[in-house]
């Protein structure tokens, strides 16, 4: 539980936009050593290629901080973001840009 509060709150920090779902690469897309993780090499090569709007920082889905995103943190990152989206779609607060 703690973990996935960690990156609800990082997500919520960082992002003062909806992030865009359809968009969420591959896993093995940016592991490309074919290592079974993404090193933060990895991700700041690729993260301006995607097309996250935001894109998570690497720090918010390393939530066990050992200087590499795994396939469990990456689809927990993911999900969240997802959830942000449609949340936000169905927002009336403020703080949500898309907000009805």
């Amino acid at each position: 539980m703690t973990r996935i509060m960690a990156i609800a709150t990082a997500a919520l920090l960082l992002s003062g936009a909806a992030a865009s779902a359809a968009a969420w690469p591959a896993f093995d897309t940016l592991d490309a050593d074919g290592s079974g993780r993404i090193s933060r090499v990895e991700w700041e090569k690729s993260v301006g290629t995607l097309k996250l709007d935001p894109a998570p920082t690497f720090s918010a889905m390393d939530t066990d901080n050992n200087n590499g995103v795994d396939e469990e943190e990456w689809a927990a990152a993911e999900k969240l973001t997802k959830g942000y989206s449609e949340r936000c779609r169905e927002a009336s607060a403020s703080w949500c840009k898309d907000a009805k």
